[in-house]
C-alpha cells in the first residue's frame, strides 16, 4: 500500500512540474527597448524570469525606476485570478494572474487594496516573443498605457 501512495504522490508531483515547464511564459524574457512603447513617467522591467515554486510559479522583475534606479520585486503565486502578495515594491501590494488560454495571462495590480493596473500578456505561437500591454494610472494621476515586447532568452 505504501508503494502504491508512494507511486501516486510521485507521478502527481511530475505532472504538476510538468504543467508549470509546458506553460510558454516559463523561462527568462528581456525586454526589447526598441519594439516597445514606453512612458517616461514610469520606471522599465527589463528582465521577467518564470520559474516553478513547488506547485506554484516564482515571477521575479528587474528594471530601473524612472530615475534608473535598479529595482527587483518577487510575486509567487497561480494563474487563478488570485490576488497575491509582491515583495520587494513598497508601491504595489499583490498581482493576480488569470490564464485565458495557452498563451494569454490576464494581470491585474493592485496598491493599498485597489486597482491600479490591469494588462494582458500574450505569448507569441513559436514561444520565442511575448508583448505585455498594460494600462492603469501613474503617481502623478495621469493615465498610462504601455506596450513591452520581450524575447526569450
Amino acid at each position: 500500500m505504501k508503494t502504491k501512495l508512494l507511486g501516486l504522490t510521485l507521478a502527481l508531483s511530475l505532472m504538476a512540474a510538468g504543467a508549470c515547464f509546458a506553460n510558454p511564459n516559463m523561462g527568462i524574457w528581456k525586454l526589447s527597448e526598441a519594439k516597445s512603447k514606453l512612458d517616461p513617467s514610469q520606471g522599465k522591467n527589463t528582465t521577467v524570469t518564470y520559474e516553478p515554486a513547488g506547485d506554484s510559479i516564482k515571477v521575479t522583475v528587474i528594471g530601473v525606476d524612472k530615475d534608473g534606479k535598479p529595482t527587483k520585486n518577487e510575486w509567487t503565486g497561480k494563474f487563478d485570478g488570485k490576488d497575491y502578495k509582491v515583495t520587494g515594491d513598497e508601491t504595489l501590494d499583490s498581482r493576480a494572474y488569470m490564464q485565458v488560454d495557452d498563451h494569454t495571462l490576464d494581470m491585474t495590480i493592485k496598491s493599498q487594496g485597489k486597482v491600479v493596473m490591469t494588462g494582458k500578456i500574450v505569448v507569441s505561437k513559436d514561444g520565442k516573443s511575448r508583448v505585455v500591454t498594460t494600462d492603469g494610472t501613474n503617481a502623478e494621476g495621469k493615465k498610462v498605457h504601455v506596450r513591452g515586447v520581450y524575447d526569450k532568452e
